[in-house]
């Protein structure tokens, strides 16, 4: 069974302080640190304590009044995203690194740990060399027997190797982790994707999830293709080729849009929040040069051409589809871009009013030049 938590909230800030945990000892366990065997036990009493709280890392700083992550580095915390969580049949549940914070936080760090939960509530955690086992979030973790084929990865810019699909084994027995040497056609360095042990446990089929293709381009790439791993000699098989068209609309300064910013203030509009609009549209005017319209979101997404909305997906955020004479359009937008993807066969100009629409729009909402690029 593959489980990826991805979204861990933490338990209540009022959480207690453990007695145990002095400032002193704190200060001591405070800063995240890789193991120096395969593995190396590193059980103590803060980092126990954090992952019973799932306190981040700037509260459990606040509470024992210790240096900020300013002064003293990122602190340890189990308050994480991309962390893969695998329920075991014994009881046990086997939750691998993932990240704390994004990059831009002083408290941003990727773990590459394994902590062990047992059902009478005692803990188990385990380090690693960074050469054995890199930072790694976002990635899958699938029980095979008495392994866990952990597969994927974000990681830090540095580290990415595109092209390349990491793979590692976790063993159970000893809880030592080896990589895998792979042969065949890998998805390549993918993240957020879906993992599923098929029948007879031969074989691993990935699906979805984004490619960081390397290049100059800096946006992450939708996966859409199907890829299947075979356990028994560790063989890549691509299951799908779809040769759907896709564009990658960004900024021309390559500097990161304000969508969220400015659907936080058509939100304040729509539930009648004056002072918050007021404050948002006067931020939004600075950064954009001039006043965005508000009115012009809800149609960012709407060409002037036939079609049809097609409604939400469940836990899908910021994916809008529209289906033009039965071929859907697909529209995935974050910080860096919108990425378009046309999943069938269109007629060219049907597919130039697509792209230059949204170029348009999004060059009117930012008052900024954009560039669109075929992926």
């Amino acid at each position: 069974m593959n489980e990826n938590q991805s979204d861990q909230e933490p338990d209540d800030k009022e959480t207690p302080l453990d007695p145990a945990v002095t400032a002193d000892l704190f200060r001591e366990w405070r800063t995240p640190r890789f193991g120096r065997a395969n593995p190396e036990r590193m059980n103590n009493l803060v980092w126990e304590w954090l992952i019973r709280s799932r306190l981040d890392a700037y509260s459990a700083t606040q509470k024992l009044s210790t240096s900020s992550a300013l002064v003293a580095g990122p602190g340890w915390c189990f308050n994480r995203f991309g962390q893969s969580s695998t329920k075991l049949p014994d009881g046990r549940t086997v939750l691998i690194a993932g990240e704390h914070e994004d990059h831009y936080d002083p408290d941003f760090n990727i773990y590459n740990d394994v902590v062990v939960l047992h059902p009478d509530g005692k803990v188990d955690i385990f380090g690693y060399p960074v050469e054995v086992f890199p930072p790694t979030d976002f990635h899958t973790a699938t029980q095979v027997g008495n392994l866990i084929i952990i597969i994927g990865c974000l990681g830090y810019p540095a580290q990415r190797k595109p092209g390349t699909t990491p793979i590692f084994v976790l063993n159970l027995a000893a809880f030592a982790i080896s990589s895998v040497q792979t042969c065949g056609t890998p998805p390549g360095w993918i993240h957020q994707h879906e993992a599923i042990l098929e029948k007879g446990e031969a074989s691993i089929l990935v699906m979805g999830g984004k490619l960081d293709r390397g290049g100059e381009a800096t946006s992450l790439v939708e996966n859409i293709d199907d890829w299947r791993l075979h356990l028994g000699d560790w063989r890549w098989e691509r299951i799908s080729e779809r040769r759907w068209q896709r564009w990658d609309i960004v900024r021309q300064d390559r500097k990161p849009n304000h969508l969220w910013e400015i659907k936080q203030a058509l939100w304040s509009r729509s539930v009648g929040w004056k002072k918050e609009l007021h404050e948002q549209m006067e931020q939004l005017t600075q950064e954009l040069g001039a006043r965005p319209n508000l009115d012009l979101v809800d149609r960012l997404f709407s060409p002037p051409i036939l079609h049809e909305q097609i409604p939400e997906a469940n836990e899908e955020c910021n994916v809008v589809r529209i289906n033009v004479v039965g071929v859907v359009v697909r529209y995935v937008e974050d910080m860096h871009s919108i990425q378009m993807t046309v999943e069938g066969e269109l007629p060219q100009a049907t597919i130039e009013t697509l792209t230059s629409d949204l170029c348009g729009k999004m060059a009117a909402l930012e008052n900024a030049l954009f560039d669109m690029k075929q992926l």
